[in-house]
């Protein structure tokens, strides 16, 4: 069977571009700003340029930028897809591009908590967002999506391992561990905040939900919630009778309103609940019976709608 993919619009590509743009403005103000002027580095081709841009000059830390990548952009060609290479090198292009128009911006020089937050934060609103936009702005993460496939370690293991090399490697080049764990301080607040960027603030979590009176639980969670949900059909282990079971996405907020009307309907009812990374859907709304499905925060989480059409 041919698949037909629908063909991206101009308007999402320029949207992307927008975005990995931002993306690179954002980490390079934080590195120029922030982390070179406090001899902060940040992990992997990043870490790499600025330590060899604080022993040579901060004037060629774009050309390091690129001229490091440019063997991880090889191997992202041979190994990858064409496609991720593209946006990678548009990201490192930008990024390079920005961190040279940055260059006389005046640092900020401040307590040593504001340095790590702020710019840690800056950097990975930064990073986060060129990788909403599929783009990646750090070589390392090309090999690790490689090595990834040969050792079957997983690509934040292989990142986190990288890095430690690189903070190692800048504490004993510069015999400097205070700035070196400052600087790994730095990497972890970064980090989390691309978490933010990709994921959000939302918490969601999966509902795996078992009771005797399935149908009239359903009801009362789509028309008084306003969720959406998909039933899976299983066997009692002991009973050896079939069952209904219902999967639900929810948020924090709806997640004891949830729990309350399963208990008050079924006191016996038995829930599973999982954090949840990211819920990704599309733009199809919600009927039943013809009519839209009432809610109050409707399609930020979304389901496999099981009998809902």
């Amino acid at each position: 069977m041919k698949i037909i993919k629908n063909p991206k619009t101009i308007k999402s590509y320029i949207a992307e571009f927008l975005g990995i743009s931002l993306g690179a403005f954002l980490a390079a103000l934080s590195i120029q700003v922030f982390l070179y002027p406090n001899q902060l580095i940040d992990g992997g081709i990043t870490g790499l340029s600025l330590i060899f841009s604080r022993l040579l000059g901060n004037q060629y830390l774009s050309y390091f930028l690129i001229g490091l990548n440019l063997p991880f952009i090889y191997l992202a060609y041979k190994q990858i897809r064409k496609g991720f290479v593209a946006y990678m090198l548009i990201a490192i292009l930008l990024f390079a591009a920005f961190l040279s128009l940055l260059q006389n911006v005046p640092p900020f020089f401040g307590d040593t908590l504001e340095i790590i937050v702020i710019g840690g934060a800056l950097l990975g609103s930064g990073v986060g967002l060129m990788i909403r936009n599929k783009a990646c702005v750090d070589g390392t993460e090309s090999l690790a999506i490689i090595l990834n496939k040969k050792l079957g370690f997983s690509i934040g293991q292989i990142i986190f391992f990288i890095n430690i090399f690189i903070f190692g490697a800048y504490g004993l080049i510069f015999q400097d561990w205070h700035i070196a764990v400052k600087s790994l301080f730095t990497y972890i607040v970064a980090f989390k905040t691309i978490d933010l960027v990709l994921s959000g603030f939302e918490e969601v979590k999966a509902v795996t939900l078992m009771t005797s009176n399935p149908k009239r639980i359903k009801e009362l969670i789509i028309h008084e919630l306003g969720l959406g949900l998909t039933i899976i059909p299983g066997i009692g282990g002991f009973s050896n009778k079939e069952k209904e079971i219902l999967f639900i996405i929810v948020g924090r907020l709806d997640l004891a309103a949830l729990k309350e009307i399963v208990l008050q309907e079924d006191p016996t009812a038995f829930m599973s609940i999982q954090n949840l990374h990211e819920v990704a859907y599309g733009k199809q709304i919600a009927k039943v019976s013809g009519k839209k499905i009432p809610s109050k925060r409707h399609y930020l989480l979304k389901a496999i709608l099981g009998e809902v059409e």
